[in-house]
């Protein structure tokens, strides 16, 4: 079944259901670049861990889709640590690509997880939702730990496996639905 696009007076958004069996932030990031090779203004923030402590906790940092620019997101919390290492900070100064991604009109923003500082209201929450009142298809990921809280975050969004197929086939009909309304062409009835 192809995803129909929301009308007008509903938020363009999917989450990809990420199962932790594949490497979702190497896909996440194939997909974004086929995406502005085709001519699409794919904007927003993908994952890049940056190698392993003792612990086996990675060095978070996102990058900047449109400038390649970095931001450490993670904090050392110590190898005994069980706490969630996110940086508030970190976050806060990245989450300026997602702010500025409203000036820019872009097709797509990618925002790499829906996590547990969004859960909180935290991250990049506002970010989110300021995208989703202006009408800007976003595309988020969210693990299983976090699919409730995701779902009182956002209350319903399409939900996509964790095959970039399935993501070109969501936004293809994204991109569809916003060409036909642009040029007078009724919504298509839903599935």
């Amino acid at each position: 079944m192809n995803p129909q696009p929301p009308p007008d007076d509903q938020a363009v958004v999917a989450a990809i259901h990420h199962d932790g069996l594949t490497d979702i932030d190497a896909a996440l990031a194939a997909f974004a670049f086929d995406q502005r090779r085709a001519g699409r203004r794919v904007l927003g923030l993908l994952m890049k861990p940056r190698g392993h402590d003792a612990a086996c906790h990675a060095s978070m940092v996102l990058t900047d889709i449109d400038s390649g620019d970095e931001y450490p997101v993670s904090q050392a919390l110590g190898a005994g640590s069980n706490a969630c290492s996110a940086d508030p900070q970190g976050f806060a100064r990245a989450g300026q690509v997602l702010r500025d991604a409203l000036a820019r009109h872009p097709d797509l923003v990618i925002c790499n997880r829906f996590g547990v500082l969004e859960a909180e209201g935290g991250g990049f929450a506002a970010e989110l939702l300021e995208l989703l009142a202006q009408g800007v298809p976003v595309l988020i990921v969210v693990s299983s730990r976090h699919l409730a809280a995701w779902r009182h975050f956002i209350g319903s969004a399409t939900m996509l496996v964790s095959d970039p197929a399935a993501w070109s086939s969501w936004f293809d009909a994204v991109l569809a639905g916003r060409d036909g309304r642009a040029a007078g062409v009724p919504d298509a009835a839903p599935a």
